[in-house]
């Protein structure tokens, strides 16, 4: 992977935004009937103040490589949980380049940073190995209609000084 990656909060580069909200409704939401406008509007929320949600951008400059959110809850069916590493989007072209891991470490460490010492994801089946791959532990299977795992990943405790 090249130096030249940027991680940018979406909010700092709101060129991105409707690259975004195309790929989360495409990638997630059309097939189920919900309307693009839905999507903007949560993405929208994404760009109020300081705290969550927030988009990640994955970019080389003005080349949109991928995305990944932080939320407060992507489970319905999981209050408990919070916060969420959600929506980990990677352009065609960019995959297999570690674009995805580096998102995904970049919203667990804004959940850390923000006194969080847990963060969860869900993932489908197709899903579950690679997130096993990365070092994510399975707390439950087979969750709600789409058999989802949730995964946690703590926080690493501070090194000894």
């Amino acid at each position: 992977m090249s130096p030249d990656l940027t991680i940018s909060d979406l909010r700092h580069v709101p060129e991105f935004f409707d690259t975004v909200a195309d790929r989360i409704w495409q990638a997630w939401w059309k097939r189920h009937g919900v309307p693009e406008a839905y999507i903007v509007e949560r993405l929208r929320e994404n760009m109020k103040g300081d705290g969550l949600p927030i988009a990640l951008v994955a970019h080389y400059g003005s080349a949109f490589l991928g995305t990944a959110s932080l939320l407060v809850s992507d489970l319905d069916e999981r209050p408990q949980y919070t916060p969420w590493v959600a929506a980990v989007w990677t352009e065609p072209d960019a995959r297999g380049q570690g674009v995805a891991p580096v998102l995904i470490d970049c919203a667990c460490a804004e959940a850390f940073a923000r006194s969080h010492d847990k963060v969860y994801l869900c993932a489908a089946p197709p899903r579950r190995d690679y997130y096993l791959h990365l070092g994510w532990q399975p707390i439950e299977e087979n969750v709600d209609p789409l058999k989802l795992t949730v995964f946690v990943r703590d926080r690493l405790p501070a090194p000894p000084s």
